[in-house]
């Protein structure tokens, strides 16, 4: 039977008179890929960054790999982040970003170059490595934070909307890598989105949110056939139809 890589129990948050989430609970397993779908404001940056350890839950648990890690320090947790905005040191190189990570952890400037090199091949930048962010493009400067955050080698993989910034081609690109990159590594990965379309084509299970509460956690296949209630209907099927639809009238034009 699969193994539980995390479980969360009962996770609430409020900020202020605004509670942002209300009883999670869900448990994740060793390398899913789960997407978090939802639209602004429902919650989802903030479980992540709970997960993470950067805000602390009002109550609940959160345990990984059968031990409760709820108040561990960030670096204690052994998950990696990639963030939509990238966060990377602008005075340095792709190369230079991935291998700072490295040294800071070990110290060993040998190692750290090799395994930069290596990370940096894996996500197709090797021609690029001696750039700096502004010189590359929205879609390079992803692949660096990718490689940046496998360097750390984390046991858990957090997304935070890591391709809302880019075009159409290029998300298309990087989801393929992702997923390749998934595969080979094993990870497991958190994967939040507001778009139903990335949501289904790529994650294990899809996990819908609205107004700070899980509304359905199921396979993609499931949600479509079994729904949970109207919202699941309106926010996810209703928006997919209306997207095939749209391509399929497009197709039409086009020939």
């Amino acid at each position: 039977m699969p193994k539980h890589k995390l479980v969360l129990e009962k996770i609430s948050k409020k900020f202020g008179p605004n509670k942002v989430l209300r009883d999670i609970s869900f448990a994740v397993e060793e390398g899913e890929f789960l997407a978090i779908l939802g639209p602004s404001g429902c919650g989802k940056t903030t479980l992540l960054r709970i997960l993470l350890g950067l805000e602390e839950a009002e109550s609940g648990r959160i345990i990984k790999d059968g031990k409760e890690i709820t108040r561990l320090a960030p670096a204690q947790r052994k998950m990696g982040m990639v963030f939509q905005n990238y966060a990377l040191f602008g005075n340095m190189t792709a190369l230079g970003n991935v291998e700072y990570a490295l040294k800071k952890q070990s110290g060993d400037r040998i190692l750290a170059r090799e395994t930069a090199l290596r990370l940096i091949g894996r996500v197709g930048l090797t021609d690029h490595m001696d750039k700096k962010p502004h010189a590359l493009s929205g879609g390079q400067q992803q692949r660096v934070a990718l490689a940046r955050t496998l360097a750390m080698n984390p046991d858990i993989i957090l997304m935070d909307e890591p391709m809302s910034a880019l075009d159409v081609e290029t998300r298309l690109a990087l989801r393929s890598e992702i997923l390749g990159i998934q595969r080979e590594f094993g990870s497991t990965i958190l994967y939040v989105t507001n778009g139903q379309e990335e949501a289904f084509a790529m994650s294990d299970r899809i996990m819908v949110m609205h107004e700070g509460r899980i509304q359905q956690l199921d396979t993609p296949q499931n949600l479509m056939d079994h729904p949970a209630n109207d919202y699941i209907r309106s926010f996810v099927i209703h928006n997919i139809r209306l997207k095939i639809e749209s391509l399929i009238r497009y197709a039409r034009e086009e020939t």
